[in-house]
């Protein structure tokens, strides 16, 4: 079992590469001008030859080329223009003995000049502030627990909980706290979409920082994978759509208003210096990440790393959208309760609310098919804040070791740790 288990970790990538190379290095245009992208379809490092494919061109998410090709030497070039400022992708499929194998390249045109469709009601601010002002009529009377098996040296590493956005509801998460008194820094790191457990980002509060991770599902976030999977195929199943026609109702309104308790549960329960304070996750969590900087000032630096629920209706216009595409599938007819509610919950109208006093780190990629890096662009061109754009333009919906590695460091440079 051993000897299969050691096999089993050899395995790394894939024989068969697709590649969709643009002739910029940054993947860059201006409008009008002619982006060219070669394709490769390689084994071993070597062109195929015969090769089948599909191709799929244009601007994201309403791609308007669509053929199927055989490549006689593995090897062929196109080209692609926008008149307005967005991503033109091409997506090559390529069909080697019964198995498909992907590649693709999403190029930027005058992607500084991206600008979000999304309306900020007249009453958005309102409506949070109320909301957090009526949360905190319930006392946020927090638990406590020391997971020991996860405490290191310099750590201590709890399970905490506190009540929510009223009686009954609370948030859990992962506090990690250095060993050594003193005042620390703090981090809140908010969750990508799913159901799971968490760790707590140890590594972190190692460097010097109090961590705090939290789930969004009013659970406890140490229990058995099992249970976490029985709720995402069940009563969670499709939880971001939950209420999305009542503003007052959507899911995501406890979940934003947690984020926001979490930071009143750092400042009343953590040895926080009351100095620097940030916020960062990734997808769903670079949504919330957007949100709590918006809402809550104590947040002094934030980092959205290729957040969702941005820009919900630009599909009705025919442009690419955020995770999770409300809109995208039924060009938003008949659901105008469920367009309203959407700009309550829109990244874009939380970034609006960022102020000079919050340092933002931004990062997503160009090949990302989930969050599109229209609605990234778009986002980020929003806030008028001090702010930094790192696009790592080959990933997907994922990061690269070196993405992660200059998050991290970026996140300790502003705790003054690094």
């Amino acid at each position: 079992m051993l000897a299969a288990l050691s096999l089993q970790a050899q395995i790394r990538g894939s024989e068969i590469q697709v590649l969709v190379q643009p002739n910029h290095q940054d993947w860059t245009y201006k409008t009008g001008e002619k982006a060219t992208f070669a394709v490769s379809v390689l084994k071993s490092g070597t062109l195929l030859d015969n090769v089948s494919i599909d191709l799929a061109a244009g601007p994201e998410m309403y791609q308007d080329v669509k053929r199927q090709i055989v490549l006689k030497d593995g090897t062929m070039k196109l080209s692609g223009t926008m008149k307005q400022p967005g991503f033109y992708r091409v997506d090559v499929t390529a069909h080697v003995d019964g198995k498909d194998y992907k590649g693709a390249c999403g190029a930027a045109f005058s992607p500084d000049r991206l600008l979000p469709s999304t309306l900020l009601p007249k009453d958005f601010s309102d409506f949070w502030k109320d909301a957090i002002r009526e949360a905190r009529q319930t006392p946020l009377e927090p638990t406590k627990r020391l997971l020991p098996e996860r405490c290191t040296k310099d750590v201590n590493v709890y399970e905490v909980s506190f009540y929510n956005i009223r009686w009954g509801s609370r948030t859990y998460g992962i506090l990690c706290v250095p060993v050594k008194e003193g005042k620390y820094p703090a981090l809140l790191r908010v969750p990508g979409a799913g159901v799971r457990p968490y760790g707590g980002d140890i590594y972190t509060a190692s460097q010097g920082a109090i961590t705090l991770e939290i789930g969004i599902h009013g659970i406890p976030v140490t229990m058995e994978q099992g249970v976490y999977d029985d709720l995402h195929n069940g009563a969670l199943s499709g939880y971001w759509e939950f209420g999305m026609d009542d503003r007052d109702k959507s899911y995501y309104k406890h979940v934003i208003i947690g984020c926001i308790r979490a930071l009143d549960y750092i400042e009343d329960y953590t040895p926080w210096n009351g100095k620097e304070c940030g916020v960062t996750g990734s997808s769903q969590g670079g949504f919330l990440s957007l949100a709590t900087a918006g809402l809550d000032k104590r947040i002094t630096f934030y980092a959205p790393v290729h957040a969702a629920l941005c820009d919900h209706t630009n599909s009705l216009k025919g442009i690419a959208c955020g995770w999770p595409h409300y809109f995208y599938s039924n060009k938003g007819k008949g659901m105008d309760k469920q367009i309203e509610t959407s700009r309550y919950y829109d990244g874009v109208n939380f970034a609006r609310l960022i102020t000079d006093k919050q340092h933002g780190w931004f990062s997503f990629g160009y090949n990302d098919d989930v969050v599109p890096p229209t609605t990234a662009w778009a986002t980020y061109n929003t806030v008028i804040g001090p702010k930094e754009i790192s696009p790592y333009q080959a990933t997907w919906h994922f990061w690269f070791q070196e993405q992660w590695d200059e998050w991290e460091n970026w996140l300790l440079k502003q705790m003054n740790i690094r």
